[in-house]
């Protein structure tokens, strides 16, 4: 059996960037984004629960995480919501809509 995945100390936002952008990646190269949630302990093993329907926060603490993080997607639109402690932050991708109205005004 392989080693336990391990998550090194990265700042909340910065660790939900890179959850953003992974989950972005995946949704253009034609995969579909179902829900999942990602939970790091304070020992830095990661654990990963697929469709819960648990509040985030209920979860983590359920699993004694230090850290947890939620990717969604709804109408093109990808979210993560991470936690850390008291500290929250919330993350989307604009639709191709979105971006297409900023580039042309």
């Amino acid at each position: 059996m392989g080693a336990p995945l391990r998550y090194e100390g990265v700042h909340l936002a910065e660790q939900a960037r890179n959850i953003l952008d992974a989950a972005e990646s995946a949704s253009r190269n034609g995969q579909a984004c179902s829900e999942m949630t990602i939970l790091i302990g304070p020992e830095g093993n990661i654990r990963m629960v697929a469709d819960s329907d648990w509040p985030l926060e209920s979860l983590a603490r359920h699993h004694g995480a230090q850290s947890a993080y939620r990717v969604s997607e709804n109408t093109g639109r990808i979210r993560v919501e991470g936690r850390d402690g008291v500290r929250r932050c919330l993350l989307e991708s604009a639709t191709p809509s979105r971006i297409a109205r900023l580039l042309l005004g």
